[in-house]
């Protein structure tokens, strides 16, 4: 869908009050925002777009964490708004030099061994994505559920991080940002 950024703000509004009406009466809370699919990649790119978002979860006027791919203008809007942000990494996915996802389409877009996500999991969490030289730290991984292997890759990364001395914490831990988790 093409929409504009004054539409994309009003329905994540929509969509954060409907899902914390949901949330509350299960008694969880939210703790952060990620865009998914067409907008996150969009919103990755697009400061219009990521600018929307940012200022959509801050009408929204709770503390939230705004995920979105490490270092992109999701990032950078959510900072710009004093929003707390988390820079994600995909051990599941290739990237490209400027640290964006290769699309699926392209060779070596999706790892598809346990063993090759959990190396690209430890090297994220040691070094980070290098976007355009610069190294940028991950504060969370993603690993897409619609891949066949997606649980035992899970279970395989967490394992595989842990045993290296990794901390696997809930997201709220790992925050930047002016608001406390």
């Amino acid at each position: 869908m093409a929409l504009t950024p004054d539409e994309v703000e009003a329905y994540l509004l929509y969509q954060l009050g409907a899902l914390w009406g949901f949330a509350h009466a299960a008694g969880v809370d939210l703790t952060h925002v990620k865009p998914h699919g067409a907008l996150y990649n969009q919103a990755a790119r697009d400061p219009s777009i990521a600018r929307a978002i940012a200022r959509g979860i801050v009408r929204f006027r709770q503390p939230l964490i705004l995920v979105g791919l490490a270092g992109s203008e999701l990032i950078r809007a959510g900072l710009e708004m004093g929003l707390p942000v988390a820079n994600e990494g995909f051990p599941d996915r290739g990237y490209r030099e400027d640290g964006s996802l290769k699309p699926r389409r392209e060779p070596g877009a999706v790892l598809e061994s346990v063993e090759a996500v959990c190396k690209q999991a430890l090297a994220l969490v040691q070094q980070g994505i290098k976007v355009d030289g610069k190294w940028i730290p991950v504060d969370t991984l993603c690993i897409h559920g619609d891949h066949p292997q997606a649980v035992a890759f899970a279970r395989a990364v967490r394992q595989s991080l842990e045993a290296e001395g990794v901390r696997v914490s809930p997201l709220p831990v790992v925050i930047h940002g002016n608001h406390p988790a």
